[in-house]
């Protein structure tokens, strides 16, 4: 019997919580299949496996916070259920051995999606992995799960052929609406929200739930009154976020100035490389272009790409630009960022983005993603808001809003009134390593970048 403790996924994780368990009470599980997700206080990490075996109990009910360390699941191990002939055989030669749950600490970001189920059973084959075995091209055998063993296996629901696969923000609106995965019939082999939101709606017109069972109450919480108080527990990545903003806000001395500009040009720019074969596939957005005009304006001032370091009395000047991309997400502000940003070139960087932005909306950036950033850009313009006064992440040195783009009157240099497309940037910066004719000049440096682009080639 082995017990598998909550890892420290990196990051000197101290805690987590346990969003969605992805195996029951009675499941056959191989080494590497995913176990659990859990949220720690900047992401939401898949954890694999480190043992072969059987599922005996889920320790930690969805939804807990537990220290590093805890035991969260029991797996009675294939060798403890072996028969004795087979515990004494030695391991096949050249195949390397699974490791145990300390060992895997470390890597388990990396570990790949489990195989999908094999119509057929050939011959097991396996690969060296990270974590002990690679996963098998056969399926996993599950028996048939066991009655309420523990509260959170306690849902009895039609049985698939194989576990309902879903996105951590599907699963989360569908524990939200009291939904069970297994219950919701999909078009195709992943559940969509708009799966989840139609089986909701149709269990909420008849009246009672639909999850498999005649006698199964509505699982959906209930809702408070509108007079009622609601109270929503600080953690996770919206704790992480209020403890930075805090420590941002009452360390570094904020200065913030905004320009509003003419970016007509750059909105033409956008359209061409639209059109343009290099970039067919890609989402070709204004914020690229500033991205890229940013970067460039480090170049004339290196102060904004830089760090005040307390404890050893200075100033740190990066040597490349780890260019971080505040990103709105169903569990809050997460800003990963694109590692020497900088050094790459238009395609290059619109890559990064897709990347970046594709992967925090899934709930997937990783906390690696998250640290060693050197500045950023917020978007606040996909609101409708102008501009504001955005606050530094810890460690950094800047970090730029760009607001809303639209069609305003713009007087031009004849003196006449056009239509043009115009916005306003808001740069806030560190007044301790930035003064402000710095700021003045990076700033006047990314707005002229984005009035006339082609001002690109003499940076």
């Amino acid at each position: 019997m082995s017990e598998f403790k909550l890892p420290d996924v990196g990051e000197g994780l101290t805690e987590a919580e346990i969003v969605t368990w992805k195996v029951a009470v009675g499941d056959v599980i191989k080494v590497n299949d995913v176990l659990v997700d859990i949220e720690t206080a900047k992401s939401i990490v898949e954890l694999p496996s480190p043992y072969e075996g059987t599922i005996e109990a889920l320790l930690v009910a969805e939804g807990e916070t537990v220290d590093v360390g805890t035991p969260i699941i029991r797996i009675t191990t294939a060798d403890e259920s072996a028969p004795a002939s087979a515990e004494s055989a030695p391991p096949a030669a050249g195949l390397p051995q699974a490791r145990t749950a300390g060992d895997f600490a470390s890597a388990v970001d990396l570990v790949p999606e489990p195989e999908p189920a094999a119509t057929a059973a050939p011959a097991e084959e396996r690969q060296s992995v990270l974590v002990g075995y690679g996963p098998r091209t056969t399926s996993t055998k599950r028996r048939a799960r066991k009655g309420a063993v523990a509260s959170v296996d306690s849902e009895r629901v039609p049985q698939r052929s194989m576990r309902a696969l879903a996105k951590p923000p599907v699963r989360k609106l569908a524990k939200d609406l009291g939904v069970s995965l297994d219950a919701v019939p999909a078009v195709g082999e992943i559940i969509t929200r708009a799966d989840v939101e139609a089986f909701a709606g149709r269990r909420d017109q008849n009246g009672a739930a639909q999850n498999g069972s005649d006698s199964s109450p509505a699982l959906a919480a209930p809702r408070p009154a509108s007079h009622d108080d609601v109270r929503v527990p600080i953690k996770g990545v919206r704790k992480m976020t209020a403890e930075a903003m805090v420590s941002s806000a009452f360390t570094a001395p904020h200065v913030t100035e905004w320009v509003t500009l003419d970016v007509t040009r750059t909105m033409d720019l956008v359209t061409q490389l639209k059109a343009d074969p290099r970039f067919a596939g890609m989402r070709i957005s204004p914020l690229l272009i500033v991205a890229r005009a940013v970067c460039l304006a480090m170049r004339r001032t290196p102060e904004l790409n830089s760090t005040w370091d307390d404890a050893a009395q200075e100033i740190v000047l990066k040597g490349s630009v780890n260019l971080g991309i505040a990103a709105a997400t169903p569990r809050g502000l997460v800003v990963p960022n694109i590692v020497g940003a900088d050094s790459m070139g238009l395609p290059e960087l619109a890559e990064a983005f897709a990347d970046l932005i594709g992967t925090a909306r899934d709930g997937r950036t990783q906390p690696a993603q998250m640290s060693g950033g050197s500045f950023t850009i917020t978007n606040i313009g996909v609101f409708g808001i102008d501009a504001g006064t955005p606050i530094l992440n810890p460690g950094e040195a800047g970090i730029l809003a760009v607001g809303a783009i639209g069609r305003r009157p713009w007087v031009g240099d004849d003196d006449q009134i056009v239509a043009r497309w115009v916005t306003t940037l808001a740069l806030s910066f560190d007044h301790r390593v930035v003064d402000g004719e710095q700021g003045s000049r990076f700033l006047a440096d990314v707005a002229a970048i984005l009035r006339d682009p082609a001002l690109a080639l003499t940076y």
